[in-house]
């Protein structure tokens, strides 16, 4: 009898079908593989341009990359390796698995090729796949368990996400135009998705990997929040029609806020109880994103540099810690997790330098491609020690690279 933790029937036989049961049972070891590759195609051109071997640079490209490429392939990751454990349910399906796998490479593809269109359409069917994998596991009656209240962020991120790229591909449709829509979009594609992910993903991360223990199941007494959970994600929608038609320091004022009174509802503010340095960084990284609206605020003539003190230092250097505990800790590395390992340090500090310095090009205009070539080195670097300390503790063809002893 087939049980709900069977991979999903009909594969092809072995190698093959343990290659692809083993990417259901486990997915994180191939999407954070992936991720990193496309965080690589949307960083490296910086860096061939800043060295005159490129000769053009494309900053939407580049964008695409970073959040519809590589920082989904760690958000499908995570949510299809740590949501199904948590509720006791079937992982992912091989459909689902290929769509994960196949779409954000055809964004980033299609984002090279400026084909915009093609680029938004993969992304809706990446964002619905996404969400139906969701609410199947959120409604399913037979879970084990249900997910933390603050789950309710990430369809909201979802929504916020299918809202932007729908309205890019609007704007798209008619010849770019009108302007303020597609500015709308992006805003909402590019930031709104990612600041709930944070919020949905880090009510479960934040506890369990800072305190060692995670938070209790969502109860009939959380539906008294749902009208604030309303009100803020109403709030963060109407931030970016702010920025577009008012002001963009009001518009980055009131996201710091918001994320300053979300953060600090949950139990963000505590430090880590639990040993381990890049537990620490974890800590660090969501106060990153209203930290670099704040320096938007005083510098907004940067406000592009001091966007990415969150968007490295916030996002791309919490998804990589986070991939990093998880890839550790499910492949058996449980005592190097309470370790102070350098290279943890070492890759906090080539993301935060990368966020700095990308902050600096925007102040010494003179000098941008100086400055943005050597972010784009620190950002290589700190996903090289990545890479370094990951992959070989992962057999992606095959099963889980387990320590010979616990402690190595």
């Amino acid at each position: 009898m087939t049980t709900r933790a069977d991979p999903p029937a009909g594969l092809p036989p072995s190698p093959l079908r343990a290659t692809l049961e083993r990417w259901c049972r486990e997915p994180y070891a191939i999407f954070f593989v992936e991720g990193v590759l496309l965080a690589w195609c949307g960083v490296l051109h910086w860096l061939l341009h800043a060295c005159g071997l490129l000769p053009d640079y494309r900053g939407v490209f580049h964008s695409y990359a970073q959040i519809q490429g590589f920082l989904s392939c760690f958000a499908l990751g995570f949510l299809f390796t740590a949501l199904p454990r948590r509720t006791e349910t079937a992982p992912p399906t091989l459909t689902q698995l290929s769509i994960g796998l196949a779409t954000p490479p055809g964004v980033v593809l299609c984002a090279w090729l400026e084909l915009w269109v093609a680029a938004q359409v993969l992304w809706l069917v990446w964002a619905a796949m996404l969400l139906h994998f969701l609410l199947r596991r959120f409604t399913d009656r037979a879970a084990g368990r249900r997910p933390p209240a603050g789950f309710l962020w990430i369809p909201l991120a979802l929504l916020f996400g299918a809202v932007g790229s729908g309205s890019i591909l609007v704007a798209e449709l008619r010849g770019g135009d009108p302007y303020w829509l597609r500015e709308l979009g992006r805003l909402a594609l590019l930031q709104g998705t990612f600041l709930g992910l944070v919020l949905g993903a880090g009510s479960l991360v934040y506890p369990l990997l800072a305190h060692g223990q995670g938070p209790p199941d969502a109860a009939a007494r959380d539906l008294r929040r749902l009208p604030l959970h309303a009100l803020a994600a109403a709030l963060l929608l109407g931030s970016f029609w702010l920025e577009v038609f008012v002001s963009m320091r009001g518009a980055y004022v009131l996201r710091a806020l918001l994320l300053l009174a979300l953060l600090g509802a949950g139990s963000v503010w505590r430090p880590p109880s639990v040993p381990g340095w890049h537990r620490r960084l974890i800590w660090l990284t969501p106060w990153m994103l209203p930290a670099g609206y704040l320096v938007g605020v005083w510098l907004p003539a940067a406000k592009k540099g001091a966007l990415h003190l969150g968007l490295i230092g916030g996002f791309a250097l919490m998804a990589l810690t986070v991939g990093m505990h998880v890839a550790l800790a499910h492949s058996g590395y449980q005592r190097a997790l309470r370790g102070r390992s350098w290279r943890a340090l070492l890759l906090g500090a080539c993301l935060s330098g990368a966020a700095a310095l990308r902050l600096v090009a925007e102040l010494d205009r003179e000098r941008f491609w100086l400055w943005i070539g050597t972010a784009a080195v620190a950002f290589l670097a700190g996903t090289g020690v990545w890479v370094q300390v990951v992959v070989p503790k992962l057999t992606i063809w095959g099963g889980v690279q387990r320590p010979a002893a616990e402690g190595s």
